[in-house]
């Protein structure tokens, strides 16, 4: 079923493409949950045209029987969301997964032990003691040095495989329990 769509534009100039690309993606959420009351999503530009770097923003509220999902992209310090399509990408991503838990919680299927996911360590900050895994999905997801098990954020380099338990942080989903691969030998 393809659940009802309302999209806001921000800011930011409306494009075809882009609505085409956004609408494709709502209609996947319905194939996860046929009981998706409306999807509304706001898509925004939150610095005024620049001559690079611009950074986009967006939001999707999914309203479900007794509950509403949020996902927000928000730039912040990250670079990550300098391309539109990747922004939308990953928040549709988020909203998947957080679609798919509220399924599970609905059939009783609730994990009964966090799921460690492998990733790519994309970028770090070593001075700021933070950076990002990149997700087999492509989404970038962030995490701390006090994620890293055994305290191993200095023996991180860029390309390095790791293993995370992904939670809900305060501007999206985050790395915890971050934990570098067992050297055999």
């Amino acid at each position: 079923m393809i659940p009802p769509l309302q999209i806001t534009w921000d800011d930011i100039e409306q494009t075809e493409a882009l609505e085409a690309d956004i609408r494709s993606k709502a209609e996947k959420l319905g194939q996860y949950y046929d009981k998706i009351i409306n999807v509304h999503v706001v898509v925004g530009s939150p610095h005024r045209q620049h001559r690079q770097g611009n950074h986009y923003r967006l939001r999707i509220g999914i309203n479900v029987p007794g509950k509403e999902i949020v996902v927000t992209r928000d730039p912040g310090d990250s670079d990550a969301h300098q391309d539109m399509y990747v922004t939308i990408r990953d928040a549709f991503n988020a909203a998947r997964r957080q679609l798919q838990d509220y399924v599970r919680v609905q059939q009783g299927n609730v994990k009964q032990h966090d799921e460690v996911l492998p990733a790519t360590v994309s970028k770090t900050f070593p001075e700021e003691g933070y950076g990002f895994l990149l997700s087999p999905e492509g989404d970038e997801v962030y995490f701390h040095r006090n994620a890293l098990k055994n305290g191993d954020f200095d023996r991180l380099s860029e390309g390095m495989e790791v293993r995370y338990v992904e939670e809900m942080g305060y501007k999206g989903p985050q790395a915890k329990q971050v934990s570098l691969p067992k050297h055999h030998g």
